[in-house]
């Protein structure tokens, strides 16, 4: 397969890119990267990238950010910011996405824990991560004849954790996260989220 991965150059991105290499051809796009530039937050530059890339078989992003702040600090451009990088972006992933991969293919979009595991600071984030969630599933039952659309909630990566300086003993590693998108992309699956498993 030749699978395109969108946000290449950080942690999941290379991990992903590590374990898939071996049987598939990967290439990678990120917004500073080497390979492949993509702004999420800019539709025109999601399909220059598609344009850029030619034939693909699968699609996984680990791009796009969301802003992290107590509810009383996030500001409209905040809740715009998130919206518009790590949700819309995502959601034109798919929508550019299916005219430039193969039948039959997949994307693998990302969400995080913060969907069904909220905490204080995260409001933003857990609406950005519950609304993939909810597009992958509703897009897998529009797209069911074409492509296979499927979320990963990574979960809280035992590498993130220390770089934050936090305990991440009950922590997955970026290693065992890359499983999860490996899975999305090469089992017959759609519609689903899938969790990393420690």
């Amino acid at each position: 397969m030749r699978i395109l991965v969108v946000g290449a150059t950080g942690l999941l991105g290379k991990e992903i890119i590590q374990l898939m290499s071996p049987k598939h051809e990967v290439i990678g796009a990120s917004r500073n990267g080497p390979a492949l530039k993509v702004d999420l937050s800019d539709q025109g530059s999601i399909v220059a990238m598609y344009n850029d890339a030619g034939p693909l078989d699968a699609v996984i992003c680990v791009g796009g950010t969301a802003k992290f702040a107590p509810l009383d600090e996030l500001q409209d451009s905040d809740f715009d910011f998130s919206l518009a990088n790590k949700l819309m972006g995502q959601v034109n992933l798919v929508r550019c996405g299916t005219q430039k991969i193969n039948p039959g293919g997949s994307i693998t979009l990302t969400s995080g824990t913060l969907a069904q595991h909220p905490m204080p600071g995260g409001a933003a984030i857990s609406l950005v991560n519950a609304g993939v969630e909810a597009f992958a599933r509703a897009a897998a039952l529009e797209l069911r004849d074409m492509l296979r659309v499927n979320v990963v909630s990574p979960g809280w990566v035992a590498e993130s954790l220390q770089m934050m300086g936090r305990d991440a003993t009950d922590a997955v590693r970026a290693s065992v996260v890359a499983q999860a998108y490996r899975k999305c992309v090469e089992e017959n699956i759609s519609g689903q989220v899938v969790t990393a498993a420690r």
